[in-house]
């Protein structure tokens, strides 16, 4: 009767979850498709009226031109998110990228390993074709190669043109593994790159240690890497593969998980591959090659073990949470506050627990040092690299602290917030909003500089 309860309770909360994101994921569609309508139909009315006819002065010629010297501060999103070009005119960073004159949004595979999608970036600046590694590729099952840059979005990337990286949730962790591929050279035809390509990275929510969340949606906490037979992930896993297979072009256009260099469409791998997919022998999700497996505590692990903190980088943090602690409890702090997507998430990772008959993921864990979260994150993931090694960090208080800093230090902050809640909609976070990226931004711009040699972001 026990266990009958039990397995009642976890199909309707799975019912619940998957409702919830199905929801809220045909209101992200919805709202992309209605935007774009409306900008159709209001370019149509207006075509004919000189009036409305956009003419770039010289003063804005000008204004372009000095953009053009500006050394790009790149946003790179999270999981499930979208760069320029997708879901038509909707922004992924809630229209941030407008509040400087050189910002880019690269679209990466919102499903990929936090590996291949490092690599994907990297040619996105630099342009060519994306080179996933032989024997990366060989490995996972996929094709070597993958998506065309005919021209990088900043082909002069070196060191002496280093970059800014702000990267939401995995896209932080992206950035990390893109900088050690920097340094190791990783990139065949580019053996001049290095570690200092990257003149800073900030973290907006960023999944450094993995999360526990990935154990509710179906990660098996055992192991960190394979699925339970009935869960969130599985019915997302299910979907993905047919969205591939069907291979509407439109339809991929307007969002891509980022899987076509795994060839899954109808056309390549027909009727009996659909199958061997859904079963689970072949394809992304049999070979553990997406985006989930990273960001498991064990996942999260093996990535930590081979990055490193570089000495002149700088880097910040900005960890959320919508916990708090109440009688020794830990609690969601509020109801209203936090977003109806994550809410059922805030609740359960307060009071996750990893199974007694399974090995703890690292020594010295402990559960209660992973219960504040918010909503997609555990708080202690989010404020620098920890485990396995704990890299140089310091605890901010006030942005003020941010200007006086050195470089290969963690400088973190505590914010309240839901992991959504500085992204796709900008109200939410009302004057908050303007007050994280305008600080973000202008450090960028005047606060972070190279001292050996001096290398100041507006030069």
């Amino acid at each position: 009767m026990i266990r009958f309860s039990s397995a009642a309770l976890q199909c309707a909360e799975l019912f619940v979850s998957s409702l919830v994101h199905v929801v809220y994921g045909f209101y992200i569609f919805s709202t992309a498709v209605a935007g774009d309508l409306s900008q159709s139909l209001n370019e149509w009315f207006h075509r004919n009226k000189c009036s409305d006819i956009i003419r770039v002065t010289q003063k804005d010629s000008q204004s372009l031109n000095n953009s053009n010297d500006l050394p790009p501060i790149v946003l790179v999103h999270g999981i499930f998110g979208f760069g320029t070009g997708r879901l038509g005119g909707l922004s992924y960073f809630a229209g941030a990228e407008k509040k400087d004159e050189r910002v880019l949004v690269p679209d990466l595979g919102s499903l990929t390993s936090i590996y291949d999608r490092a690599r994907e970036l990297f040619y996105y600046l630099k342009g060519g074709q994306v080179d996933y590694g032989e024997e990366h590729s060989k490995a996972c099952g996929h094709s070597q190669f993958g998506r065309i840059y005919e021209k990088g979005h900043y082909p002069e990337w070196d060191e002496n043109h280093p970059i800014h990286f702000v990267g939401h949730s995995a896209g932080a962790q992206v950035v990390r593994v893109l900088q050690q591929m920097l340094a190791d050279k990783a990139f065949k035809g580019h053996e001049n790159a290095s570690e200092n390509w990257v003149l800073s990275l900030t973290s907006l929510s960023g999944a450094f240690n993995g999360t526990t969340r990935t154990y509710l949606d179906g990660m098996q906490p055992e192991d960190g890497k394979s699925l339970k037979p009935l869960c969130l992930l599985q019915l997302c896993r299910l979907g993905v593969i047919l969205y591939d297979w069907l291979d509407i072009s439109w339809l991929k256009e307007y969002y891509n998980f980022g899987f076509d260099h795994y060839n899954l469409t109808w056309k390549k791998i027909g009727f009996w591959g659909l199958v061997d997919c859904l079963l689970g022998k072949t394809g992304p999700f049999a070979s553990g090659d997406w985006i989930l497996p990273d960001l498991t505590i064990q996942g999260s692990l093996r990535l930590n073990s081979h990055l490193s903190t570089f000495p002149d980088t700088y880097y910040f943090s900005y960890a959320t949470k919508r916990t708090r602690s109440v009688l020794g409890f830990t609690v969601p702090s509020g109801i209203l506050g936090i977003h109806p997507l994550l809410f059922i998430r805030v609740l359960q990772m307060c009071h996750w627990c990893h199974p007694s008959d399974a090995s703890p993921p690292f020594k010295g864990y402990r559960d209660e040092d992973w219960w504040d979260n918010d909503g997609a994150l555990n708080t202690i993931s989010m404020t620098h690299p920890r485990f396995p090694v704990e890299h140089p960090s310091c605890l901010v208080e006030s942005n003020s602290e941010f200007q006086n800093v050195q470089p290969g230090i963690w400088y973190y902050k505590f914010v309240e917030g839901d992991h959504i809640l500085f992204i796709i909609n900008r109200e939410r976070a009302g004057v908050q909003f303007d007050l994280l990226y305008d600080s973000i931004f202008e450090r960028c711009r005047k606060h972070a500089f190279r001292k050996t040699p001096l290398t100041l972001p507006n030069q």
